[in-house]
């Protein structure tokens, strides 16, 4: 007869979830002490960086990860984190653990109330009634956060590990799910009479497009496509003929976008993520607007006209047949980019310098991963997304994503090359993931754009009309904050330590061992607007 541990140790093996990111405490030691020697423990030192490395290599792998949390303390330091892996729609299995079952009614130290703690941002959330019920609630978990693409949380008591668990108890849970994803033509028809009738049709891609089936139906179109405001990742080829930029995210600037297209298709993204409110419609009067999503919550949330709730994969790739082909129309000339001119002697880098020397230099194949809210809008238009990986950013808009979620894929994704592009206010979330990074020789490249303030903030304060409360924290050094936690970085204040620098690093990106932080000193941008 087996244990509780020993049995969800088998259901590790069985998924794939032979890798634990975790931040230990006293309620986890009766599940970790003694690991067996085919499961692997990754240690961050805080709990945002245990699920943003989690998140990280479960989008490298594209397959849930396993994250281990310490009772009420680190599932509440981890929310945030949580928040964003729900708002990527990327599958985690996340257990929490919890004091002795034995005495949990009188509330003992480190008890906690568990069950609501994350809120709504877990897809599902189990407490097993009995310890023998732990292991199938653990194989479930792995399937609800693949079919609703979120976290997942199992809570245990710390006493249940060592409970018995008998050969042939019932897991309440599939070894397997299949989810054919094909579409029948006859429910396409009303997609594919609005589109083959439109006299402009534009789509619009998002963090759940299909690059491959996506392209086919643009060329069949010959249409633009625009990329969704604040995405988790890019949704198409950005250095396509076809790709007509990032869409404003406010509505004037939209409906300006949109202008002239009397048919949008949102592929795999919402209709439409705004930032600052604004009066006013999101499209001007007559233009129909449709989804595509298998997503029920973006479908129903989305101010469209239709929704199809379906894979968009398949369904982009039925389209491309279905649809007759169009003469291309003309689409913005994304390739026609305005380069930043070099500063001159003794003149500060903006962060524009230093992304155009990243663009001339990255590989093809980089996994860009960016935290940086006041330089977003020169990364978009300077370093195109040439892979679907070649643009990651956190759809919940919160900070402390990019440093951890750079180590995770790093480690999942080993001979490719992994960039982290930060603000300095940005990498300070996420600061302790270095420590992970060079203890595990993750060999990523973090590049901090040090304008030593929140520039984003600064200038909303400006639109308000008053003056800004918080300074800046110039006296923060990125430098000596990465060697303090074991990682090797390098401090860069003109255009020819950028250039060196860049030269020499980037050609080993893909199989470096060590992480390497470039502490950039940038100023704030003066055109720049929020």
């Amino acid at each position: 007869m087996s244990t509780v541990r020993d049995a969800v140790f088998e259901i590790l093996r069985r998924y794939e979830l032979t890798t634990i990111f975790c931040n230990p405490g006293s309620t986890e030691v009766s599940l970790l002490t003694g690991l067996p020697d085919d499961l692997r423990f990754v240690l961050a030192l805080h709990e945002g960086s245990v699920i943003g490395m989690a998140t990280g290599w479960a989008i490298g792998r594209e397959a849930p990860a396993l994250a281990v949390l310490h009772t009420t303390a680190g599932l509440g330091n981890a929310v945030g984190a949580i928040a964003t892996a729900r708002a990527n729609r990327v599958p985690l299995v996340i257990i929490v653990g919890q004091q002795d079952r034995r005495h949990l009614a009188l509330e003992p130290f480190l008890a906690g109330r568990l069950g609501g703690l994350a809120g709504d941002y877990p897809v599902w959330v189990d407490q097993p009634v009995r310890a023998q019920d732990v292991p199938g609630a653990v194989a479930r978990a792995f399937h609800e956060a693949g079919t609703f693409r979120g976290p997942a949380l199992v809570i245990v008591p710390m006493d249940d590990w060592g409970a018995l668990f008998e050969d042939g108890e019932t897991l309440a849970a599939p070894g397997r799910v299949l989810r054919p994803v094909a579409v029948a033509d006859s429910d396409l028809a009303p997609l594919v009479s609005l589109l083959a009738g439109a006299r402009s049709p534009a789509v619009v891609a998002g963090a759940g497009a299909s690059w491959e089936s996506l392209v086919a139906l643009a060329e069949r179109l010959g249409c633009p496509v625009f990329q969704e405001s604040f995405g988790a990742r890019a949704g198409f080829p950005q250095d396509h003929p076809r790709y007509a930029g990032v869409l404003p995210a406010d509505r004037a600037r939209l409906r300006e976008a949109l202008a002239g297209h009397d048919v949008v298709l949102a592929v795999g993204a919402p209709v439409f993520r705004q930032y600052p409110y604004a009066p006013g419609p999101l499209v001007e009067p007559g233009t129909v607007v449709a989804v595509v999503t298998d997503d029920p919550a973006e479908a129903h949330r989305s101010a469209a006209d239709m929704a199809c709730l379906a894979a968009p994969s398949a369904v982009c790739a039925r389209l491309a047949t279905l649809l007759p082909a169009r003469t291309p129309t003309t689409t913005r000339a994304s390739g026609l980019v305005e380069l930043p001119e070099l500063p001159a002697e003794g003149r500060p880098l903006r962060a524009a310098h230093v992304l155009h020397e990243l663009a001339q230099r990255l590989p093809a194949d980089t996994v860009l991963i960016e935290e940086t809210p006041s330089s977003r809008p020169d990364l978009h238009r300077l370093i195109p997304a040439r892979t679907p990986l070649g643009f990651l950013s956190a759809a919940m808009g919160g900070l402390g994503f990019a440093v951890p979620a750079a180590v995770g894929l790093r480690m999942a994704l080993p001979h490719r090359p992994v960039v982290a592009v930060v603000g300095d206010g940005s990498a300070l979330y996420g600061v302790h993931a270095l420590w992970s990074a060079a203890h595990y020789h993750v060999g990523a490249l973090f590049v901090v754009l040090a304008n030593g303030r929140y520039a984003v903030m600064d200038r909303l304060a400006d639109k308000q009309g008053g003056k800004a409360p918080w300074p800046a924290f110039t006296e923060v050094d990125m430098r000596a904050l990465a060697r303090s936690l074991g990682c090797p970085a390098r401090r860069v204040d003109d255009h020819d330590e950028l250039t060196s620098a860049l030269e020499e690093i980037l050609p080993t990106l893909s199989t470096r061992e060590e992480p390497l932080l470039l502490d950039v000193t940038v100023t704030v941008d003066p055109d720049f607007q929020p």
